[in-house]
């Protein structure tokens, strides 16, 4: 069933304490990582844009957690990454293990750096 959320507190709301706790504190990273993303939620999930352009999303599911930072922000900490179930810009952090913030944390300086110095084409 979808639901249509009106704001990522909302949307963090609806899981589990446990879950809530680990959402909230990866929100946090980003929005400490990132001040000057626009926060919202777009395919059913928190997302950020920066610059008008994505910078992440991130989700909560029955045991994971997604974290989205398109297939660049993926390629580059795949070594870093490798441990987890991921895809070409998503990866998979299982809510049995601990979630690996500090590396979360650099994904998301990854990004907005690679945002903010792209240059335009």
């Amino acid at each position: 069933m979808k639901v249509d959320y009106r704001s990522v507190d909302e949307y963090i709301q609806t899981f589990p304490k446990e879950t809530q706790k680990k959402l909230l504190r990866i929100r946090k990273i980003i929005r400490d990582k990132a001040p000057g993303a626009v926060e919202g939620i777009s395919y059913g999930m928190p997302a950020y844009k920066l610059k008008g352009k994505p910078l992440l999303y991130f989700g909560g599911f029955r045991n994971h957690i997604g974290f989205f930072a398109t297939p660049s922000g993926h390629a580059a900490f795949a070594e870093e990454l490798s441990g987890y179930k991921h895809g070409k810009g998503s990866v998979q952090f299982p809510l049995d293990k601990p979630v690996p913030y500090d590396l979360t944390g650099q994904i998301v300086e990854f990004r907005v750096q690679e945002i903010l110095f792209k240059p335009e084409v």
